[in-house]
């Protein structure tokens, strides 16, 4: 075991270590980390050093600690990190799942990610019970800690908006009074859903004003676009750019990709383009998971005349020809059936050509009988060049974009997918590049590292990583999913040890964590 109670044996030998001008003394319940090479997320190259822990923080970082006093009646645990890394625990800027259902949420903990942020693509808690919610997750018991953003559509719902193109005036200020309101209960922004629906409905006036309480307080727009179709995710950009820059808001592209664009030249012309939004004032990031498939449901391959408020059984009754080129024509510009992997119900695990062939019907009749709430399915659509080189940019951060049920490798192996491919085969980020981008880098965004978080450093909350990284590796697969990640050892969340030896304990340490800022 390397979690060990320290008997007076221990004590004295700890004493008589030197080699530092500070000195600390230990108290019951201190964790003590010891002889590990430190990465705090700042990007910083890795130093060894000794990790001190009280409570729920970090009192002190230094090399060979030197332990003046120790009180040990009810036990000091100390971990020997010898051949391992201590970082920072990761923050998941862009995740999914109910913390009242899944609240150890294994899946992402495994993978070394200890916050969560919830109320993506526009659907969060209802605002109008978003701070009844919070309290009520903080007397759950939560195994990571969680916040949650202002979801646009969900805004839009609430304020009875719902699928309309025609917003009143009156309308208009209910909807950034809603915003108000989640961001006055903690929220950390607003994001947007603008591919789906009701947010597919909203134009440019709407967007400015929703976004303008969170540019009041120097907050995040976070945003899945209006589309990510390689000819279309350059307007897509320039929307979420002009929208932040009309608002003052921070702009933040969730998941960014180019469906079906091709090499890394055409992630240099988007990169490019952000950029030119820097240079011109408006701050904007993005987030990446380090896959080439994505996951959504059904509906993301259908027309609007087959969509909500419009009538799907109607559609097939007076449309069902166009529909069903349609389908053929944009399945086939993502790469084909084969490239269109089902994932609910009875089908899951069965590709688009491989249910047509079942079937014996073109793959295009096959989804229109399945229609566009016919379930959920990823999409093979990205080029790894591109993608590879969006990922390892400056300003990008990984994300899972995943949930404890999805049925996408995403949701249990991202992170670690990170270190194995791009840190130790690929080499295209070092190891202090890639935390940075899974600790340090997210919390500057969303602004959690005013609240202490991202980094390890004295004063900063214990959520913390040992392992190493040579033994870090993602198993879920598009067959098997649903596998825990392995090599991240010793998981602490705000000073509890939840994960030790590559087990879990049974404990929960996570928090509800509300954003504190000021108009």
């Amino acid at each position: 075991m390397r979690n060990i109670l320290l008997a007076a044996f221990q004590v004295f030998a700890i004493l008589l270590i030197g080699g530092s001008a500070r000195a600390e003394s230990l108290r019951v319940g201190d964790i003590l980390i010891r002889n590990g090479r430190v990465i705090d997320g700042t990007g910083a190259a890795a130093v060894e050093a000794d990790v001190l822990v009280r409570g729920d923080k970090i009192i002190a970082v230094e090399k060979s600690l030197r332990i003046d006093s120790a009180d040990t009646t009810g036990g000091v645990t100390i971990i020997d990190a010898a051949g391992r890394v201590v970082t920072p625990g990761f923050i998941d800027t862009h995740s999914h799942g109910d913390p009242a259902t899944h609240p150890d949420m294994h899946n992402f903990l495994a993978m070394g990610v200890t916050t969560l942020c919830l109320g993506q693509d526009g659907s969060s808690n209802p605002v109008t019970t978003m701070s009844q919610w919070l309290d009520d997750m903080a007397t759950t018991g939560l195994g990571p800690n969680v916040l949650t953003f202002v979801g646009h559509g969900t805004v839009r719902t609430e304020s009875g908006v719902g699928l309309s193109t025609q917003i009143t005036p009156a309308q208009l200020d209910k909807m950034a009074a809603l915003v108000e309101q989640g961001l006055e209960a903690g929220a950390f922004g607003l994001t947007t859903g603008l591919e789906y629906q009701p947010g597919s409905f909203s134009r440019a006036e709407e967007l400015a004003a929703v976004a303008r309480p969170v540019g009041k307080r120097g907050l995040v727009v976070m945003s899945h676009m209006r589309n990510e179709d390689d000819d279309q995710v350059t307007s897509s950009i320039l929307e979420l750019i002009n929208q932040c820059r009309t608002a003052g808001a921070n702009a933040h592209i969730s998941h960014i990709k180019s469906v079906y664009g091709k090499g890394s030249g055409r992630a240099e012309e988007i990169l490019t383009l952000l950029d030119k939004a820097r240079a011109e004032g408006t701050a904007i990031t993005a987030d990446i998971y380090p896959y080439t498939a994505s996951h959504t449901g059904l509906s993301i391959l259908f027309p609007p005349y087959a969509l909500p408020p419009n009538s799907y059984t109607e559609t097939l009754a007076t449309r069902r020809d166009e529909l069903v080129q349609y389908l053929n024509d944009r399945v086939t510009k993502r790469n084909g059936p084969e490239a269109t992997l089902l994932g609910t119900g009875e089908n899951a695990g069965k590709t688009l050509a491989d249910l047509a062939a079942e079937r014996g019907k073109p793959f295009a009749e096959v989804l229109a009988d399945l229609g566009p709430r016919g379930g959920s399915a990823a999409y093979f659509v990205m080029n790894e060049d591109l993608q590879s080189r969006l990922l390892v940019a400056d300003g990008v951060n990984i994300c899972t974009d995943g949930s404890p049920t999805m049925r996408h490798p995403r949701s249990y192996g991202a992170f670690a997918r990170v270190i194995r491919k791009f840190v130790n085969d690929e080499k295209l980020l070092t190891l202090e590049e890639a935390i940075h981008k899974m600790s340090g880098l997210p919390a500057q965004t969303i602004g959690l590292d005013k609240q202490a978080r991202g980094t390890i450093k004295p004063g900063n909350f214990a959520d913390i990583l040992i392992f190493d990284p040579a033994k870090v590796q993602d198993t879920a697969t598009f067959e098997e999913p649903h596998q825990l990640a392995e090599g991240f050892e010793t998981v602490l969340v705000n000073g509890v040890i939840i994960r030790d030896e590559s087990k879990f304990n049974g404990k929960r340490g996570g928090q509800v964590i509300r954003h504190q800022g000021k108009k």
